[in-house]
């Protein structure tokens, strides 16, 4: 049972282009929870494998399908990995993270030398794809293989738009017949608080929408 409404405790406001400024991320990333995550695989251009997380990610539409992520900076200023892969080669693949992958994508969380195959510090397995080059993850329980539509720079923030080309998935997650996901089977987990919290996904509640 959802809780009653009641009228709300006084509240403050908080200017985070002046007084806030520095503080912005963690308490973005405090307040707008949970956040799915991306289990961003790549290709460098001369092959080599770069795997790493991402919670500023989600779908932003269907027709044609497509999702956004935002790769930042190394503390340097430099662009991560992922950023400079999908710069040379314009493809990736985002694997979403289950329960049984969450602490080995959170190995892929460490900062390695560029070219350091991340997926076999964490145990994972590349698997192919069909469409784009960079490998999709065997243990993911879904993976989007998709094209860069484009990369927007904002400020100091990178968003990079894909175009969703392929959708792999286990098998017990898709029902052919009645063309559905499965989603009672989905264990996913979410982001939560910076830096350090996660949240589980198993604690659901239907609403319908009024005609």
């Amino acid at each position: 049972m959802l809780p009653v409404w009641k009228k709300p405790d006084a509240s403050m406001e908080l200017d985070l282009e002046t007084e806030f400024a520095d503080r912005a991320y963690p308490i973005l990333a405090s307040l707008v929870t949970p956040r799915p995550i991306a289990l961003v695989t790549s290709l460098s251009p001369d092959g080599k494998i770069n795997a790493a997380p991402f919670s500023f990610f989600n779908l932003l539409g269907a027709r044609p399908p497509i999702c956004a992520f935002a790769p930042g900076d190394r503390d340097d200023g430099t662009p991560k990995d992922t950023a400079l892969n999908i710069r040379w080669m314009h493809e990736f693949v985002v694997n979403l993270v289950d329960e049984a992958i969450a602490e080995a994508m959170n190995q892929c969380a460490a900062t390695l030398p560029y070219g350091e195959n991340e997926l076999v510090r964490a145990g994972l397995t590349a698997a192919p794809s069909t469409v784009v080059k960079p490998p999709r993850i065997a243990e993911s329980p879904a993976s989007l293989e998709c094209v860069e539509w484009g990369t927007l720079q904002i400020g100091e923030n990178r968003v990079v738009l894909g175009l969703i080309k392929r959708l792999h998935l286990r098998d017990e997650l898709f029902n052919r017949e009645k063309r559905r996901v499965n989603s009672d089977k989905l264990q996913m987990i979410g982001r939560m608080a910076s830096p350090h919290w996660y949240c589980r996904t198993r604690d659901r509640f239907e609403m319908i929408r009024p005609a």
